[in-house]
């Protein structure tokens, strides 16, 4: 089976072995004196992420080079620009069978909490990286004028004013429409000049495609720059 993890738009060269996500919990157990113990659901703690990456400094025929060959200078340049931008960024995985079959994907949109460098004389001058990244959610206030007619007061709440500490990261897009024999590896060959970078358009057209390997002539899709 076929791994692909993305940072932002940073395709790791060689798949992590395991992934760990948390979902953490913040349901509270409380002591009733007639019902004894009790559990107060409530929603969900952000996701904890974790995971272990090798980062080559020679090339390796089963390692990925999407741009071409980069030495581990490069990954590590771009992961200290995740931590330092102070924006969240996509978090993709893509599981897909020998047959091309996708199984699921992993898309969160994250923050980059901490990585650390290991290197160790039995991997040569290859590098490991222990990555941590948490779930990220998009979060505004709202704003609310209160009037008084007739001695009662009308509140109207007004449109969420996102917050401007943590801008959403901007971007534009392309519309492209399916023709017939398309397959999403195809589509991304011929925007992005590497198939494998079909997960993006997935999961920008989620409301459209529901199996990556299903796509029809005629469908619109929108193709994120």
């Amino acid at each position: 089976m076929a791994y692909y993890f993305y940072l932002d738009k940073l395709l790791l060269p060689i798949a992590p072995s395991k992934l760990q996500l948390k979902v953490n919990n913040q349901n509270k157990t409380l002591t009733l004196i007639n019902e004894g113990e009790i559990n107060i659901l409530k929603k969900p703690k952000l996701t904890d992420i974790d995971f272990d990456a090798m980062i080559p400094q020679v090339k390796y025929p089963f390692a990925i080079y999407k741009d071409g060959f980069h030495d581990a200078l490069y990954y590590l340049d771009k992961l200290e620009a995740l931590k330092s931008g102070q924006e969240p960024f996509q978090f993709i995985v893509t599981r897909t069978l020998p047959n091309g079959k996708m199984l699921f994907d992993t898309n969160l949109k994250v923050s980059l909490e901490d990585y650390r460098v290991k290197e160790d004389k039995k991997e040569g001058f290859d590098l490991t990286v222990s990555i941590s990244l948490k779930q990220y959610k998009d979060y505004g206030t709202k704003t609310a004028n209160v009037t008084i007619s007739n001695q009662k007061a009308v509140a109207k709440v007004e449109k969420t004013r996102p917050a401007e500490s943590s801008p959403a990261p901007k971007t534009s897009a392309k519309t492209y429409t399916v023709a017939k024999n398309d397959t999403l590896w195809i589509i991304s060959k011929k925007f992005y000049g590497n198939g494998n970078e079909y997960p993006k358009i997935s999961s920008a057209n989620k409301d459209k495609i529901k199996n990556a390997n299903l796509i029809y002539a005629g469908q619109v899709l929108t193709i994120p720059v």
